[in-house]
């Protein structure tokens, strides 16, 4: 191989410029060329090049010249295209398109039924056009001659005997018998009577006998002389009538392939396939009406996927794309190119396909926008990343503002294939700002299809603004009147809990979602339940995880206050225990201040003597009522000579008290009788029920009014007037008592004699 290389390169050099490569040799043995894979050095472009060495076949010389001269003047669209020749005393060079011989395709058996009629039809058109515009005989056609094209179709070669009829020294009658193979190939009437029998039949015989051949050939990967010519094995029903008239014994009796053609192309017979229609029409698709065009796509949609994909790519393919662009194909020939690029590779799709896209998502047209949003998940894992966030996304989201709303609603659901392919600053920036405004959308749906594209979405989001964002966005749909709206945000919820915190969980999200449980309709009181349930879940994982309290402990050798409140049992009782201790401090407090301001107790009582000793205590079981009845009856007197206890036995006793511990209860027994330690143990006054509003501070008026009412109607003073409006003190304790003090006069109205009597001072002895 290198040494033929080498020769090549060599006479390359030294005879005319050749400026194509050459590549590897493609195994062929049925022509008396050698047929090379090239390229163009130009452009790098494929081409093939077949080369006929001069030197060793001097004998096959004028059938090479002849293909030659053939090749340069035939022109039709079902030959091979010539790019360039070269002729030298040496060799001979043709350039070509890239070709495949279609023997390797038959040996493999990998064509289908349909693409084997559809290569047929383009054969039989071109020998038609050599038989009958071009007056002239092949005399070569087989398997042999026949060669695909990069976009797969069928082009005929082997023009080593074409001749005119009108040339009597055409060289098909001298050199017909050194074609390789060609006694294998040839009819009866030439293996009986020699090539010269061709001028006495008609010229067309020699051709329609070898088209039947390659008809049984293709159909059946194999051909061993005339015996089998006429053979229906394998053969479509509809073709082996006609078929079997092409390979008549008798060549006056064979129907020419141009009548072959007509019978096939007969609606319903065997060439009336929607593959063959395609080749017909697609080179002209442009210039059809938009009738013939709209029938012409609806044939081209029906094609499966046994078609040669090849002729797709190179052939159907482009001219679909310049029907979308410009021809007014519409959404029908773009299906028709996304059906063809599923089957391209990868490199074939980025080169052809992709740039397509870019330029069909920049169209205006509402109908392509929307066909290309529907059909994306069938493009999108073909596209780069790169190429969907800088160049695709900034067309699709013009669609969210759109006025239609089935764009807004398609563009919508595209961001859940694009999300992939999208940067975080894109989804985080652009996208998040265009979701906002779709949540608010008029439509309905399209409030519902944004909330349930966020929850899927959600881990794409950014970690510092996910929850804001999806609890601002979820909580207000909770609130949508549309029914699958409320619905939809309870589900994207239950799937998104694992992004909120404990306190987002409990805070913010479910106070909004419990009012749903008692929602109107029946499945969102279901979804609020199953909702709820899943939160209250994580919320008392959370709950139970946590410490038991969050104060700081007690310091070593820190000391108790002289003044210390109700002691508490541990736990979430001592905070409440404090405040209530502290709020009967104030009352008691209070209640001393006007003791000392206004008095005794008692009517007529004298004055208490001032104790040197501690101040009164009280026993830990006493109640909250009993404490304010204690705060606004007078001390009990004492007598000369008697002593107080001492403040450590105080202490003693009100930490003994079995009563103490029991906290709790005692805000279940107010009204009851307090015990108070005396400060004289010789004598005790009597204690006087009175009455006491359970909930707030001491009563001061209603027992003024009491103590009224035990006198006579005579001795009844009214209220000294410092009582209206007390301006004595301004502790809390003294503000309700000025408030009470207000409902005095209706005290009055019970005894209206008194009213006449203005001794301000005789208030001061009855205190």
């Amino acid at each position: 191989m290198d040494f033929l290389k080498n020769a090549v390169a060599s006479a390359i050099a030294t005879g005319p410029p050749f400026p194509y490569s050459f590549g590897d040799k493609v195994d062929i043995d049925e022509s008396v060329f050698t047929l090379y894979n090239g390229t163009k050095r130009e452009d790098g472009s494929n081409c093939s090049i077949f080369s006929f060495d001069t030197t060793a076949n001097r004998g096959r010389l004028p059938l090479a010249r002849n293909a030659l001269k053939k090749l340069r003047t035939m022109r039709h669209p079902g030959v091979i295209k010539v790019l360039d020749t070269v002729e030298t005393e040496t060799y001979i060079y043709i350039a070509t398109e890239r070709v495949v011989p279609l023997r390797w395709h038959v040996r493999r058996k990998s064509l289908a039924p349909e693409t084997i009629k559809w290569g047929l039809h383009s054969v039989a058109r071109t020998i038609k056009f050599i038989n009958a515009d071009a007056s002239s005989i092949h005399g070569n056609l087989k398997v042999g001659s026949v060669y695909t094209s990069e976009s797969g179709e069928w082009k005929l070669g082997g023009f080593e005997v074409l001749s005119s009829v009108k040339d009597d020294e055409s060289v098909i009658y001298t050199y017909g018998s050194l074609v390789p193979d060609s006694a294998r190939y040839a009819p009866p009437e030439l293996a009986q009577g020699g090539w010269d029998v061709i001028k006495k039949n008609p010229h067309s015989a020699v051709d329609s006998f070898n088209f039947g051949v390659l008809i049984f050939e293709t159909f059946n990967n194999e051909y061993n002389g005339s015996g089998q010519a006429g053979q229906t094995k394998n053969i479509p029903p509809t073709m082996q009538s006609s078929y079997k008239r092409l390979c008549n014994a008798n060549p006056k009796a064979r129907i020419a392939v141009s009548a072959f053609l007509e019978q096939g192309n007969r609606t319903g017979s065997f060439f009336d396939s929607p593959l063959i229609k395609l080749t017909d029409g697609i080179d002209n698709l442009g210039m059809k009406s938009p009738s013939e065009r709209e029938e012409f796509l609806s044939d081209l949609d029906q094609l499966t996927d046994d078609f040669p994909e090849e002729f797709f790519k190179m052939k159907v393919l482009p001219e679909l794309i310049k029907s979308v662009e410009f021809g007014g194909g519409g959404p029908k020939a773009l299906g028709v190119i996304l059906k063809i690029a599923a089957n391209m590779s990868n490199d074939d799709f980025e080169t052809r396909i992709t740039p397509f896209i870019i330029r069909m998502f920049a169209n205006p047209d509402r109908a392509i926008r929307v066909y290309l949003l529907d059909n994306l998940p069938l493009i999108i894992d073909r596209l780069p990343q790169k190429i969907v966030n800088d160049k695709l996304f900034p067309h699709i989201v013009t669609g969210f503002t759109d006025v239609q709303p089935v764009v807004r609603e398609q563009t919508l659901k595209s961001v859940l294939l694009l999300i992939n392919k999208l940067s975080d600053r894109t989804i985080n920036g652009d996208l998040l700002k265009h979701l906002a405004k779709t949540a608010n959308d008029e439509q309905p749906g399209i409030r519902t299809n944004t909330t349930i594209c966020l929850g899927k979405i959600a881990k794409y989001l950014g970690t510092s603004s996910r929850s804001k964002v999806l609890i601002a966005a979820f909580t207000r749909s909770l609130r949508d009147p549309f029914v699958h709206a409320r619905n939809a945000a309870l589900m994207s919820l239950a799937a998104t809990a694992e992004h909120f915190t404990e306190e987002d969980c409990a805070a913010r999200i479910l106070p909004l979602v419990c009012p749903l449980m008692i929602d109107k309709e029946r499945m969102i009181r279901d979804q609020a339940n199953r909702t709820i349930d899943s939160y209250l879940q994580k919320v008392r994982k959370a709950a139970s995880a946590m410490p038991d309290t969050a104060l700081p402990p007690p310091k070593a050798g820190e000391t108790q206050p002289a003044r210390m409140g109700t002691p508490q049992q541990s736990g979430s009782a001592g905070w409440t225990g404090w405040a209530i201790s502290s709020f009967t401090n104030k009352l008691s407090t209070a209640a001393g201040d006007m003791q000392t301001t206004n008095g005794g107790s008692g009517v007529n009582s004298p004055k208490p003597t001032p104790s040197p000793g501690p101040e009164t205590r009280r026993l830990p079981s006493t109640s909250a009522s009993t404490r304010h009845k204690q705060a606004i009856s007078p001390p009990p007197t004492q007598t000369s000579g008697t002593t107080s206890p001492s403040a450590s036995a105080m202490a003693d006793a009100f930490w003994q008290d079995d009563g103490f511990d029991d906290a709790g209860d005692a805000w279940g027994e107010m009204g009851d009788d307090d015990e108070v330690i005396p400060s004289s143990t010789t004598s005790k006054a009597p204690e006087k029920t009175v009455p006491f509003d359970d909930g707030e501070e001491p009563d001061f008026a209603g027992w003024l009014a009491a103590q009224a009412q035990k006198k006579k109607p005579g001795s009844a003073k009214p209220l000294p007037k410092g009582l209206s409006k007390s301006t004595a003190t301004k502790k809390p304790a003294a503000k309700p008592a000025a408030k009470t003090a207000a409902k005095v006069p209706a005290a009055k109205k019970i005894d209206m004699k008194p009213k006449e009597t203005d001794d301000d001072d005789g208030w001061g002895d009855g205190w």
